[in-house]
């Protein structure tokens, strides 16, 4: 992936994990029923992605990550 990708990736899943937060942290409505959405975990895995993305940003930009001892 090019950089332009890169960080719109990055951008988006920013975003995601932000409304996934949001959406985690409201209050339980009992008369609607269960949540059927995962938003905390959502929120997680979305996070990831971001760090992901930014060390590949990273290493685009040149920065070595990774592989300290070779193996």
């Amino acid at each position: 992936m090019d950089m332009t990708v890169t960080l719109i990736a990055a951008a988006v899943c920013l975003v995601l994990a932000v409304l996934c937060g949001w959406r985690g942290a409201q209050p339980l409505n009992i008369q609607k029923g269960p949540r059927l959405m995962p938003w905390r975990p959502l929120m997680m895995l979305l996070a990831v992605a971001f760090l992901v993305l930014l060390a590949h940003a990273a290493n685009l930009l040149g920065v070595k990550t990774g592989d300290r001892n070779g193996f």
